[in-house]
């Protein structure tokens, strides 16, 4: 793992005397930490010459979080990978739209560990992807817990028309699903594509999907899985990108492209844009619980496009690629049609 240290800061977490409740939070931030660091040496690894600077803060309300971010990369662009563990109470817009259980009288307060990652590469052939894994727990005034949940996914954005590249990624997600249970890889990629998706750009997808999930408690009726089968699921999700998005930065990041390529990559990635600052609950939540600024936004390239109402000649990469973005069953085994 290659990382070039900013500056330090106290570790997130370090109770001295711990009762239950810090424990199983401290043992949380750990996993998560583990996760990222993981995750960085893979992506160090996979950029092939790129390094990641770290930049450690602390948030007012409780906790902070480990910024990880590369633009030096030969194949990255911009590679960004962060951890937090943060606390507080929930302020009520925010326990709206968090969905979780929470206290029937007085104050909320919530307890959040996650690690998120977006990567943008240089070239237009590699897509961009998105992953990230969280853990919340939800507590009343008391401190009893009311409420805790996982969440997390991975979804694949590309640029230009590589049918083989999304039914790459689904498959490979769909294996690693159905390790764990039947169910998930169904229900989390149809969940995954009604959740990015520009509304405001007549429901536009941002990308061709994946899987996303959030509420994942353990021990629900729905799929019975203890804690500890939980939490395997929630690790091999942020451990998939080895098997689903690797071959795909290997087979495309030496091709060729022009600038015609270069520009819609930038029209894209405005979309991208839009969805994340308008509807991503991640940056809604981050923004919403004063979180840093910086690090709520590491998920935004470090270039864009918006032109007016483009058109594209009906055959188009362009076109194509557009046409790609209607939810599909990428999974399939006998699925081999052109976009």
């Amino acid at each position: 793992m290659t990382v070039a240290l900013r500056h330090a800061a106290p570790e997130l977490l370090a109770p001295t005397r711990a009762t239950p409740l810090q424990s199983r939070r401290a043992e949380a931030t750990r996993w998560i930490a583990g996760l990222h660091d993981e995750l960085t040496s893979f992506f160090g690894r996979l950029d092939r010459g790129g390094t990641f600077t770290e930049d450690r803060w602390e948030r007012p309300g409780g906790g902070g979080g480990v910024a990880r971010v590369m633009t030096d990369g030969r194949t990255f662009e911009k590679a960004g990978i962060n951890r937090s563990a943060v606390m507080g109470d929930l302020p009520e817009l925010a326990a709206r739209r968090l969905g979780g259980h929470g206290a029937a009288m007085g104050a909320t307060r919530f307890f959040a560990t996650g690690v998120s990652l977006v990567v943008h590469p240089r070239s237009p052939h590699v897509p961009t992807v998105h992953l990230n894994v969280r853990y919340f727990e939800l507590t009343d005034e008391a401190g009893n817990l009311t409420d805790a949940w996982f969440g997390g996914g991975t979804d694949l954005t590309p640029f230009q028309p590589h049918a083989d590249d999304a039914r790459h990624f689904h498959r490979a997600l769909r294996a690693m699903c159905d390790r764990h249970h039947a169910s998930f890889y169904p229900q989390f990629k149809t969940w995954c594509d009604e959740y990015f998706v520009n509304t405001h750009r007549e429901n536009e997808a941002r990308g061709v999907g994946g899987i996303f999930f959030d509420h994942l408690r353990p021990d629900d009726a729905a799929h019975g899985l203890d804690l500890d089968a939980v939490t395997a699921f929630v690790s091999d999700v942020a451990r998939v990108l080895r098997a689903a998005y690797e071959p795909i930065v290997t087979t495309r990041r030496d091709q060729p492209f022009g600038e015609a390529e270069r520009e819609f990559q930038l029209v894209r990635r405005g979309r991208y844009v839009e969805f994340n600052l308008v509807h991503d609950r991640g940056t809604v939540f981050g923004l919403q619980t004063a979180a840093r600024v910086e690090s709520v936004l590491m998920s935004l390239p470090p270039l864009a496009m918006w032109q007016y109402a483009p058109r594209y000649a009906p055959d188009s990469n362009e076109a194509r690629l557009l046409a790609m973005l209607a939810p599909r069953a990428w999974a399939d085994d006998a699925l081999d049609e052109r976009p």
